[in-house]
């Protein structure tokens, strides 16, 4: 939720000073896949948007959102916006070509549009670690009178906000990418603390804006990336067009408090939309928008979303491609405790190398369960897991790998008794079924006895 944005983004300059570049990046067709994952990182989820023309983005990766507000949320999504957000391919599908379109239709003030929100809300660095996440994008290509009340943008919400719609903007915003009335800027903002007033001076936020470089924000499409460093102290919150920073908070800048609420839940989910009208157009023009000057039909068009995270990891790297489609890649390390649901299970610190979390506790009968793994189309034949155990003498159990149910028979399973104690950790591998496609990937745990009988930090697949 964008809360209302107040008139003094009118003052904002159109351009303040860039940083030294870092490394922008070099301008890509339109229909391209998700980049390479740069040395040093490793990719933690992704859409590319590939899909015939006329067809719903993925629901394995997204939520549509519909009508003017959450179920028992703030009527307008809290922002004054008066579209009606639809499941319509008319304002939401896959154009064919790899790219997502996000269309307003309309005129006056009726109008229907698109919000989509990833079904992952625990995009979160580990700690030591920096967390980026980037789209590339093309805003609605308007300018001008007929571009009054056009609000595209590309933002993240702390997961407490999903089903509480009360707590904003306690649990944090991002807004990575936002843009209003077709003006030639991209302003980066975060959201925190308490509204009005507070950290971030609610309800504008702590915020800047910047011209695209090179061709105009309507005109072409940029790489709009955001970063969140733990790997410094204090931590640092950076806001990137096409590789310049032009945004940057520090921890220092925020009470501990207000830096603990937005930062210490599970992580954020990821949103796409294009509102017309409400607050921050509104502010932005002086007066109400849009206009019966503003015309239809202009979409936002998105090449790639995608989430990295830097420094190594204990797995060796993949051995091959990774494949496309969207998704979470089979070939990734797949962190234990970014499960969708799970049952019998807890989270706690780990002691392995890399820091972070692992999931403990386990015991017979409980599960894992990971959303959208894309196996592609070279058949994984190995998985392998990071594991650890402290069980006592006679105490063992299995870890098994099922497709699209927690019930299905398993592809792959490999048996763990004590390593030497909770956080002692070997990795283990295991055959299993030679697998493709994309699938919700279940990880099971069965035991002849009710103790616990491990730990788990991470797993991933192979083709060998």
């Amino acid at each position: 939720m964008r809360v209302l944005h107040s008139p003094w983004r009118r003052s904002v300059p159109a351009l303040l000073a860039v940083a030294a570049a870092v490394l922008a990046l070099a301008v890509r067709p339109a229909d391209a896949s998700v980049p390479a994952t740069p040395s040093g990182w490793s990719l933690v989820w992704s859409d590319d948007f590939n899909g015939a023309a006329g067809t719903l983005p993925s629901s394995t990766n997204w939520i549509i959102d519909t009508g003017h507000s959450y179920p028992g949320g703030p009527g307008n999504w809290g922002t004054g916006e008066i579209q009606n957000y639809t499941a319509d391919p008319a304002n939401v599908s896959l154009d064919g070509s790899g790219n997502l379109r996000i269309t307003p239709i309309g005129s006056g003030q009726n109008w229907t549009s698109a919000r989509i929100e990833t079904r992952r809300t625990d995009f979160k660095p580990e700690a030591g670690r920096i967390l980026r996440i980037e789209g590339r994008i093309q805003m609605p290509n308007v300018t001008g009178n007929a571009a009054l009340g056009y609000w595209p943008a590309f933002w993240a919400l702390g997961s407490p906000y999903r089903g509480n719609y009360q707590n904003w903007p306690a649990i944090g915003e991002f807004d990575i990418m936002e843009n209003v009335n077709g003006i030639n800027s991209v302003w980066g903002v975060l959201h925190c603390g308490v509204n009005p007033g507070g950290a971030c001076g609610e309800t504008n936020g702590i915020g800047a804006s910047r011209a695209c470089p090179g061709s105009t924000c309507q005109s072409a499409f940029h790489t709009y990336r955001f970063e969140w460093d733990r790997s410094v102290t204090p931590n640092q919150l950076r806001w990137y067009v096409d590789g310049q920073q032009f945004h940057s908070i520090s921890q220092s800048q925020l009470d501990a408090t207000t830096w603990s609420n937005m930062t210490s839940h599970s992580g954020y989910f990821l949103l796409l939309n294009v509102a017309m009208g409400g607050g921050f157009p509104n502010g932005v023009a002086g007066f109400s928008t849009p206009t019966s000057a503003t015309v239809s039909g202009r979409p936002m068009v998105v090449d790639y979303v995608a989430v990295w995270q830097s420094g190594a990891t204990s797995s060796p790297p993949p051995s091959s491609p990774p494949p496309t489609g969207g998704g979470v890649d089979a070939r990734s390390t797949i962190q234990a405790e970014n499960y969708q649901a799970q049952s019998g299970t807890q989270v706690e610190t780990t002691q392995d190398s890399g820091g972070g979390q692992n999931v403990g506790y386990i015991s017979n009968g409980d599960w894992l369960r990971f959303d959208g793994v894309n196996f592609g189309s070279t058949a994984a034949r190995q998985f392998k897991a990071r594991v650890a155990s402290g069980a006592a003498a006679g105490v063992s159990g299995l870890v098994q790998v099922r497709l699209d149910s927690p019930t299905a028979t398993p592809i792959g399973d490999f048996a763990v008794a004590n390593t030497g104690g909770w956080q002692s950790w070997t990795t283990v591998p295991a055959n299993i079924t030679p697998t493709t496609g994309t699938h919700t990937v279940y990880i099971t745990f069965s035991s002849g006895q009710p103790a616990d009988f491990v730990n788990l930090n991470w797993f991933t697949f192979a083709t060998s």
